[in-house]
Parts: C-alpha cells; sequence; structure tokens
C-alpha cells in the first residue's frame, strides 16, 4: 500500500477515473459512499469510500455472488445499471437495475434491492421489484415512508421510449412495493428523462433527473413541488449542469447526478463525465465521476458555478489535507482474495478459475470461453484510469495447442479488444502472437508471430493516448517491442455503438480494461500461472 497526499485545499477531478459512471453518493456519519455502475462486470456495483470528499479509496463491489447477481449470458454493456445507495431504518439499501437486451427497443430491466447493517454487509438477499424501468432510486421521506422511483421505459414502436419518471411507495417492513403507481414528471424538452433522485428541502420536493441521453448532450434537471407526488415545476434557469455546446470543457457528458450535504451545511454533487481524446472525440476511459459545489440557497434552486463542470473546486471547509490511500502498483498474488481494482467478467471470482491458493504468490487461472461466449471467460482486469499508463505482467504456461492462449490484453467488449498471447504453433512449440478484434471481426496482427523457448515471459502494454504498443521480455529487464501501434480509440464508448435502421443494437457504457486472459478453447484442463502485474501511470 503506498500513500499519496491529495490538494490541500481542492478536488480535482474526476474523483474516480476511468470507468465509474453512474454516481450515487452517500453520507452516512463522518463516511461518504460512492457507488456506481459496472454493467457486464464482477464483482456488481462499485464503491468507494471517503471522508473528506477529496481522496477516495476503492472498496471494491458489493455484489460478489450469484446469489445476488447472475450474469450468465449478459450481453456487452448490459447487466447492472445507474445503482442507488441510500441508508435508513439502520440499514443501508443499495437498488439497482440488472437490464437484459437493447434489440427491438426493449431492455427487460429487473430491479432489485439488497440490506445491510455496514458496507462490509453481509448483505440479504436481493427482493426483486418492478421491471418497469430502470435507473431506480429510493427516497425515504421524513415521515418514515420509502417510496421508489424509476425512468418509465415505453416499448411500444412509435412511443417514446422514455416516457417519464413514476413513484410508488415501498414498504419495507413487508418488502415491497404496495400502492398505485404515480408518473410525476414528464420531463423536458432535451428528452430521454433518467436517473430521477428526491431530495426533501426548506418544505420542497426536489427532483433531480439526467436528460439528453448520457453523451454530448447530457444534462442535470432538477424541478419542484410542495407535494411529493407533484405537480413539479422545472427550474426556470435550465440545466443545473452540463457541458453541451461547450467543447473547450475538460469534462463533457455531464450528467446523471446525485446530491450530498457535508456536515458543515455545503452541498456537493456527484455526477458522470468523460474526457475525449482528441481529434477523434472517443472517451477510452469511459464514463468517469466528477464532484461539483452546489450553491443552494434557502428557499432556492441548486445551482452549480456558471452551471458547467469545472477540473478543479474547493474542498469542504475544515479540509487541511488528506493521505489517500491508493492500491500497490505491483501485486504480487499473495493475498487470499482479489483485490479491489480488479474485476472479473461475467462470472464471480469463484476458486475454481480464480486460484490463488493452489500455488503460493501466484495467480493461477483455469482457461475459460472465446473472447466471444458470455458464459465462462476466464478474463481479470482492471479500469484503464490514466490516458499514458502501462500494464505489464509475468506468466508461466506451457500450451498444449492452439486452442489454449494466455496473456495480457486491452479490452473494451467482446467485440473490441487487443490479446497479446502465448499459444501453441501446429508443431506444439509455444509462440507469442497478438489478435485484434474490430467490431467483432478477430485477425492476427501481420508479422508478430514470435517463437519462444521458455515457458516463463512477461508481457506489457503500454497505452500514450490513443496509442496501443505491446512488448516482451524471456530474460528480466531485456524488453523487445513488437513494431507496431494498435488504435486504443477503438477501445470506447463511441467506437462500441452499431445501429439498425431506428434502434440501437448496441451500445457503448463502460470503458477500458487491461488484464490478464486465459482461454481453454477446447475445455482441456489448461491454465496459467501469473507471478505478478503491475500498473503504472505517466
Amino acid at each position: 500500500m503506498t500513500i499519496a497526499k491529495a490538494a490541500v485545499s481542492t478536488i480535482r477531478n474526476p474523483v474516480l477515473p476511468g470507468f465509474h459512471p453512474d454516481p450515487s453518493i452517500l453520507r452516512v456519519g463522518a463516511d461518504y459512499y460512492i457507488a456506481t455502475s459496472t454493467f457486464e462486470w464482477y464483482p456488481g456495483v462499485r464503491v468507494h469510500h471517503s471522508t473528506d470528499l477529496v481522496g477516495w479509496r476503492p472498496l471494491g463491489g458489493v455484489l460478489t455472488e450469484r446469489r445476488l447477481l447472475d450474469l450468465t449470458g449478459t450481453a456487452d454493456s448490459c447487466g447492472v445499471w445507474a445503482p442507488n445507495l441510500t441508508y435508513a431504518h439502520g440499514l443501508f439499501h443499495l437498488l439497482y437495475t440488472d437490464v437484459a437486451t437493447f434489440a427491438g427497443g426493449y431492455w427487460d430491466p429487473q430491479n432489485y434491492l439488497v440490506t445491510a447493517p455496514t458496507m462490509d454487509g453481509p448483505w440479504s438477499d436481493p427482493v426483486v421489484l418492478h421491471g418497469r424501468g430502470f435507473d431506480a432510486s429510493l427516497f425515504h421521506d421524513e415521515d418514515g415512508t420509502t417510496w421508489m422511483l424509476s425512468m418509465r421505459a415505453d416499448w411500444r414502436p412509435g412511443h417514446n421510449r422514455f416516457a417519464g419518471i413514476s413513484i410508488q411507495r415501498y414498504d419495507h417492513r413487508v418488502r415491497r412495493l404496495v400502492g398505485p403507481e404515480h408518473v410525476i414528471f414528464e420531463g423536458t424538452d432535451a428528452g430521454l428523462t433518467e436517473a430521477p433522485n428526491v431530495y426533501r428541502k426548506d418544505g420542497w420536493y426536489y427532483l433531480v433527473t439526467a436528460e439528453g441521453g448520457t453523451t454530448l448532450t447530457h444534462q442535470v434537471t432538477v424541478a419542484r413541488s410542495r407535494r411529493l407526488l407533484g405537480p413539479y415545476t422545472v427550474d426556470p434557469n435550465g440545466p443545473m449542469l452540463t457541458s453541451s455546446g461547450r467543447p473547450d470543457l475538460e469534462l463533457q457528458k455531464a450528467g446523471h447526478g446525485s446530491l450530498v450535504q457535508t456536515p458543515g451545511g455545503e452541498w456537493y454533487l456527484a455526477h458522470l463525465a468523460a474526457r475525449p481524446y482528441a481529434p477523434s472525440g472517443r472517451c477510452v476511459l469511459g464514463r468517469e465521476t466528477a464532484l461539483q459545489r452546489v450553491d443552494w440557497p434557502f428557499n432556492g434552486w441548486p445551482r452549480v458555478q456558471d452551471g458547467v463542470p469545472a477540473a478543479e473546486v474547493p474542498a469542504p471547509s475544515g479540509v487541511t489535507s488528506t493521505p489517500v490511500d491508493t492500491t500497490s502498483e505491483i501485486d504480487h498474488f499473495d493475498a487470499p482474495r482479489l483485490g479491489p481494482d480488479w474485476s472479473t467478467l461475467r462470472r464471480p471470482a469463484t476458486p475454481d478459475w480464480v486460484d490463488l491458493g493452489s500455488r503460493p504468490s501466484y495467480l493461477r487461472i483455469r482457461g475459460g470461453q472465446s473472447p466471444m461466449a458470455r458464459h465462462r471467460p476466464s478474463l481479470v482486469a482492471r479500469r484503464v484510469t490514466d490516458t499514458r499508463c502501462t500494464f505489464e505482467a509475468t506468466v508461466e504456461f506451457v500450451p498444449r495447442n492452439f486452442r489454449q492462449l494466455a496473456g495480457i490484453t486491452a479490452y473494451y467488449n467482446s467485440r473490441n479488444w487487443y490479446y497479446l498471447h502465448v499459444t501453441a504453433d501446429d508443431d506444439g512449440r509455444p509462440v507469442l502472437d497478438v489478435l485484434c478484434c474490430d467490431s467483432g471481426r478477430v485477425t492476427a496482427a501481420p508479422g508478430l508471430r514470435t517463437p519462444l523457448d521458455v515457458r516463463r515471459v512477461g508481457l506489457r502494454a503500454r497505452l500514450d493516448g490513443a496509442a496501443l504498443t505491446f512488448a516482451y521480455e524471456t530474460t528480466p529487464g531485456a524488453w523487445h517491442e513488437l513494431g507496431r501501434t494498435f488504435d486504443a480509440t477503438t477501445l470506447s464508448d463511441e467506437y462500441a455503438v452499431t445501429l439498425v435502421p431506428g434502434e440501437p443494437e448496441a451500445w457503448g457504457f463502460t470503458g477500458a480494461f487491461v488484464g490478464l486472459w486465459v482461454q481453454d478453447l477446447g475445455a482441456e484442463g489448461g491454465y496459467a500461472d501469473f507471478d505478478s502485474a503491475t500498473y503504472t501511470t505517466g
């Protein structure tokens, strides 16, 4: 564990760099938490902790087992969308949506609620709630009642798919929704109204929503009412926050926000944002989490300065210095379980394939399915959080045939990735090669296939903005560059989008990962041992 000193009196955005979208922020006593979406990645719902809003420590994910979340067969960018974290009645409440599809104008969103006495758990079995829409949240009113809000999805051809915000009471004693559903807000002309949160202040109910879609036209819209069930009046000053029409700003796509109040009475907005790479405009790091200071006068509207996202904002009063825990640059795999920066694809990190016990100080990954399969992949990866970074790993691997592969990847989804790997040639000898997948088409990078005469090899991927390069070493410290530069911007939300006439066939909502990938396409018991993995910036 290394300790880094953060800025004394400012918050530097994004506070959660890399793939950390749809933040739900919560304060309980002196502790702040942010929960973010994880889509097809385990553990579901990633959480960070802070005591001052400046430094954030990853706690890992909440949904760690299939009892809580089953991602078997989940499509790219489906799975866990927009979690909501609240605290009431002595319990943490985590509400999340598992989205099944984009096809045909459907989403098939299923909402679940789990509770726990502490953020460490134990988390209850999920309560199954409605499937009428996604981006659900809970509002705990002063009278002790709890209400569930969500966007209202309308699948019917020719109708608005984002058909307003609905609310229904949740009875926490019987753990189910009760009473009628009410549509309380139909949105503004910006459209695509989603991500509702309600806050009560000065006798008003304030409804905070996201509009404009999670792209460059994204925004935070606020409306208010004297009654929870409305009618709601939209802030006449326009969006609370947006970066639309401001290409000069460092933070783009600003929207999808939630509010928190400090013990000293100051307000902040947690929101998603993204940093496009010039000149492509593609966001390799995905949608990230940022914080903005909010001015909220008595009986007035909450406002962010100038209504646009700032890269630096004042920290709460009284914050003087912040020791920030950050994970070590190198993981020697000495712990009994994966650290909080690691994620696994579509299946939890269970000992049957993520093995930290068979060989001390090694991570043994037992091979899984092909890159296109959605049931048993064997990929252990971490988010790319910096525009310039290096990922290295040392692997020991003896492939039996061409169906067994092990190495490192720069990965976005099942259709867009690069894979530096060791496999076996037709004569059984090990070789090093690079596979590329571009929009679902898999090719071997020409001229890079290299014979190996050792079983232990170091592998390296380097991202320098839009440039991705690979290298390997068979003698420690003697790196050999493979001599080709790949386009890292294919690992982005924008590149992942594919359209059919009138409807999205696929969207991109995640971000780039680097990681350790083992494939055993013949299901013959193949595995690889990783001695270490290192992520460095700059």
